[in-house]
């Protein structure tokens, strides 16, 4: 038991990243099922179909489960009305001021967590009331910091600067990397990628095969000037970043994305002309597994690594 796993009344401090048009309520529930705290990820959904993942979500599980809230949802007034309404427990919000929903949320019984990139941010979590943080690193899928900051870099630095229980996100896939995060300060991890390839995750399965062909190298940081975005290079890829050497602005960005990008490439599989958002770690993803698989394999992983160091003469300088 540490803070993260009483704060949220799970047996294992392991969140499910709540990824647009992989988040949905069969994924969510299976992570919450098999000890973990499954998210649903509202940023790709209609209120319609929020409301209708959250029923499912509470049909399929009796234990703790949240939504991952990005701020900068158009509707993000209707969402948040959905979630008081609906009596949602867990809420994780992300690109944007926790200060603006932190307070209300609370008012109305939620713990709320905040996802940052910089230990700045951090604090702006722990003056707005946050219950905890996620610190994500650069190595980190879909949406990013533009400090770039790594996870290695990033968790230690959260740690010393916030109080706040931390969990730790960006190139987490295994217990061994659990197990460094949490050497680093974290108490819990957030894992994405490994989650989003998934049985139970809604993403196409042209999508999960393309994450498991992804080579070392094979996801860029793309978008700065809109919002950083991790991308596995495709066709789609390749335009953005011929504009961007070229020094298109905004707008023009814009132009290119258009609407759906990420549902063409993630949901519907189309692997030139959408936008596949995936972690670093893809390249060490090769083969679609049950969440509950995947979790006993975590779980295994962090208790054998964790019995390795204790046992080794090698770590006793």
């Amino acid at each position: 038991m540490n803070r993260i796993t009483t704060l949220f009344g799970i047996q294992y401090p392991i969140i499910q990243g709540g990824m647009v048009w992989c988040s949905g309520w069969r994924l969510a529930s299976a992570v919450s099922n098999n000890g973990g705290l499954g998210l649903l990820g509202a940023g790709s959904m209609h209120p319609d179909t929020l409301i209708e993942h959250i029923h499912k979500m509470k049909a399929a599980t009796s234990k703790p489960w949240g939504v991952n809230v990005p701020l900068l949802y158009p509707e993000i007034d209707r969402l948040m009305e959905i979630l008081i309404q609906e009596e949602v427990k867990i809420v994780f919000t992300s690109a944007g001021s926790p200060k603006k929903w932190t307070s209300t949320l609370k008012a109305h019984g939620m713990t709320v967590v905040h996802v940052v990139s910089s230990a700045l941010f951090a604090r702006k979590c722990e003056e707005a009331g946050c219950d905890a943080i996620v610190a994500e690193g650069f190595e980190a899928g879909g949406h990013n910091g533009r400090e770039e900051t790594t996870t290695l870099a990033l968790i230690p630095d959260v740690a010393k600067h916030c109080h706040l229980p931390l969990i730790a996100a960006g190139g987490i896939a295994s217990g061994k990397a659990m197990l460094a995060a949490l050497a680093l300060g974290a108490e819990g991890v957030q894992i994405g990628s490994r989650f989003a390839i998934a049985t139970e995750s809604s993403a196409h399965p042209h999508f999960k095969q393309r994450v498991f062909d992804t080579p070392e190298g094979g996801t860029m940081l793309a978008l700065k000037k809109l919002a950083p975005t991790r991308l596995i290079k495709n066709e789609f890829y390749e335009q953005v970043k011929q504009l961007e050497s070229e020094g298109a602005d905004a707008d023009t960005l814009k132009g290119l994305l258009g609407k759906g990008r990420a549902k063409q490439g993630i949901f519907e599989g189309n692997l030139q002309e959408g936008e596949l958002e995936i972690g670093q770690i893809a390249s060490m993803l090769d083969k679609e597994e049950s969440v509950a698989d995947i979790m006993q394999d975590l779980i295994q992983d962090y208790r054998y690594c964790l019995e390795q160091f204790k046992q080794s003469d090698q770590y006793d300088f």
